[in-house]
């Protein structure tokens, strides 16, 4: 996968799709016709250090995004817990490795670089990463903005929560922050009604990656599997919910919307369908529009601010074995 161009520092309207990323083979070296071409600010590939395939492909996706390089080119990932060590050290390590390697990518020479330090760092708190297998692209993607959130957080002074005049949709800030938090979380709210005395509650949900099922086996769009998402449900027998009012489980509908869109929205394509103990791989075609995907339908209707978002990156499964190339 490959960083085909440059965003502008103001461009927050990026979204991604994630799916599991395998891969079978080692890569190759660069030819002497590519070392002969000028090499381009941002396109650089990353060595495969063995069935490292998925951690490529996410790296790339991350080294695509216009305000987290910014953020790490211009020094902004120091602060002063790293300085102080008041960080745990393998913490440190994975945003300081991360950004050497963001570093190699965007001002270096090479039209490859090795990604073995940033994997060392992370598989010091994670060693299944160490291992010459294949790993899931979305747990690594969530793991690695989980470190990177934990090594560069500021602490608010306080936290509360911005109520509006419908309690449906009030936002709770949080009391820390980070770059990974203000670029990549977003807020889910559920409307939960007890169908029995028609009493609503509400509850709110902080994410980082929204995870859809796709609802055909052969063909459907992004908006199908987002509509399937955002869709009511209707919680019956042992999913039903405890009512306060009824002071018993009785059964309920549930709705979500986002109550806060983030800058940068990732989704995860559920790939994998379970029925009893059968577990296959939906090869669904899904189709995604490049530009302008419209999420205003799922927005919390007081906080409607009409979110349209530009495609960056996608991370594709590919499980056949694939001609022995670079991977960018």
């Amino acid at each position: 996968m490959t960083s085909h161009r440059t965003f502008p520092a103001d461009d927050f309207g990026i979204y991604y799709v994630l799916a599991e990323c395998t891969d079978y083979y080692d890569t190759l070296p660069a030819t002497e016709a590519n070392k002969s071409q000028p090499h381009p600010q941002g396109v650089t590939g990353l060595r495969n250090l063995g069935n490292t395939c998925y951690m490529n492909a996410i790296l790339q996706c991350l080294c695509s995004i216009s305000p987290l390089v910014e953020y790490f080119l211009t020094g902004k990932y120091i602060t002063p817990q790293m300085c102080t060590f008041l960080l745990p050290r393998d913490c440190s390590e994975v945003a300081t490795t991360f950004a050497y390697l963001m570093t190699d990518m965007w001002l270096g020479d090479s039209d490859c670089v090795s990604p073995e330090i940033f994997r060392s760092a992370l598989g010091n708190l994670y060693p299944m990463f160490m291992k010459k297998t294949q790993q899931d692209a979305q747990e690594f993607l969530i793991y690695v903005l989980s470190e990177l959130h934990e090594a560069l957080k500021k602490y608010l002074r306080r936290s509360y929560e911005k109520r509006s005049t419908q309690r449906c949709c009030r936002k709770t800030i949080a009391n820390e922050t980070s770059i990974i938090t203000r670029l990549f979380e977003g807020q889910l709210n559920y409307g939960i009604m007890c169908l029995k005395c028609e009493n609503c509650t509400y509850k709110n949900e902080v994410f980082t990656v929204l995870s859809l099922s796709i609802p055909s086996k052969y063909e459907c769009s992004l908006q199908d599997c987002l509509q399937c998402f955002f869709q009511q449900d209707t919680l019956t027998w042992n999913n039903q919910i405890h009512c306060s009012f009824c002071a018993t489980k009785q059964e309920t509908s549930v709705r979500a919307s986002i109550s806060k869109a983030p800058k940068i929205i990732i989704f995860h394509l559920k790939r994998f369908d379970i029925q009893g103990t059968t577990k296959r791989k939906l090869r669904t075609d899904i189709h995604y529009p490049l530009t302008n995907l419209d999420l205003t339908p799922y927005i919390c209707p007081i906080f409607r601010k009409h979110p349209k978002y530009n495609l960056c990156a996608v991370v594709v499964s590919k499980m056949a074995r694939l001609p022995r190339v670079m991977q960018f």
